[in-house]
């Protein structure tokens, strides 16, 4: 028995943030003293590294759990089935719901909860709960969801990846710039056929790497120190992910039994252009090979990193053909991979 996602959707907020909205911004280095070069000169490196032209930022009105509702309702009726037959909502999130104009994270009742509020089950043995992984958030969602499945725990599973990162950032941070908002669902249910996921890997590195990402006070010495903003230490992620990613992608794909030519599509964070390209490229290295042309769909020029969202969102966007010069056919094989705040690194094999 495998399991399979039988139904996907993703909510992509209206708001569009281009790079030149940041050119009035004050950027500071950590110490908080003014860079020497001025924000086009930023702005320019920043696009030729991550990629990133443009992100998408929520509505005002909208929190994380708003837009995981609206995601979870595309989902579903994607996948065509009664609300009511879930047996699991697990959301992955980082910071909770944080509201427009503040960054005061609110996680009570669990965000879970409130969307199974707002999709209005009735049913109380469906379980909802939040899981704090960092950006593999969903992935990890999806392999709980898998041994739920196949304990006979459950039957139907609801997995949700949202962010509202927008409002957690220090807008005196360079860094700022690369976070958007964003969800995305996916059902999952056990599958007779050869569909589903075949195989899987998943892991903490909680030694040197625990801190790499952080809750960290402003670039601005004149702001109060006790509010917190999303951090991390770039170069060393960067250093990390190419060393820990590409392993458990072929330790994944070595357990499936599947050759790597067989792979047709590997659907990766969207962090940044240029660590994801070195990623694939050292992933195909291991097999003495080369990565074959639109192997890596990518969204991240234009949504920017939606951290949870961002795996989901994709695979949304690779079925419903939005992404050009990328499509998935029945029988074809996925890997899903992410690396982030933990830092934690997971993968999946899945055949479609």
């Amino acid at each position: 028995m495998k399991i399979k996602i039988i139904g996907i959707g993703s909510y992509i907020p209206n708001k569009e943030v281009s790079n030149t909205d940041f050119g009035d911004h004050v950027f500071l280095n950590e110490d908080g003293t003014p860079f020497g070069y001025p924000n086009e000169v930023v702005i320019k490196k920043f696009k030729g590294i991550t990629g990133i032209e443009n992100r998408r930022y929520a509505e005002d009105q909208h929190t994380s759990s708003d837009l995981a509702f609206f995601a979870a309702e595309r989902a579903l009726q994607n996948a065509n089935i009664d609300r009511e037959t879930l047996d699991y909502i697990i959301f992955a999130h980082n910071f909770g719901d944080v509201k427009a104009g503040t960054n005061q994270s609110d996680i009570l009742p669990s965000l879970a909860t409130r969307v199974k509020n707002k999709l209005d089950i009735k049913n109380p043995k469906c379980v909802a709960y939040d899981i704090l992984f960092g950006c593999p958030g969903w992935i990890e969602g999806v392999l709980q969801a898998n041994a739920f499945i196949k304990s006979g725990m459950a039957k139907r599973v609801l997995v949700i990846g949202a962010e509202t990162l927008s409002r957690v950032v220090d807008d005196h941070d360079r860094d700022s710039m690369i976070y958007s908002d964003g969800a995305g669902a996916s059902i999952l249910e056990a599958s007779e056929d050869d569909a589903g996921l075949l195989s899987y890997e998943s892991a903490t590195f909680a030694n040197d790497e625990a801190n790499y990402l952080f809750f960290g006070k402003s670039y601005n010495p004149d702001l109060d120190p006790d509010i917190k903003y999303i951090k991390m230490y770039g170069r060393k992620i960067y250093e990390f992910a190419l060393s820990q990613v590409p392993l458990a992608m072929k330790s994944c794909l070595d357990k499936s039994g599947i050759a790597i030519e067989e792979v047709k599509k590997i659907l990766i964070h969207q962090a940044n252009e240029k660590m994801d390209e070195a990623i694939i490229a050292r992933f195909y290295k291991l097999y003495d090979k080369t990565p074959p042309e639109n192997i890596m769909p990518m969204s991240i020029h234009d949504l920017g990193n939606s951290s949870v969202a961002t795996v989901p969102t994709l695979y949304d966007l690779l079925i419903q053909g939005k992404l050009e010069n990328h499509e998935i056919n029945k029988g074809d094989v996925v890997i899903f991979a992410s690396v982030g705040a933990g830092m934690n690194v997971n993968a999946f094999v899945y055949r479609y």
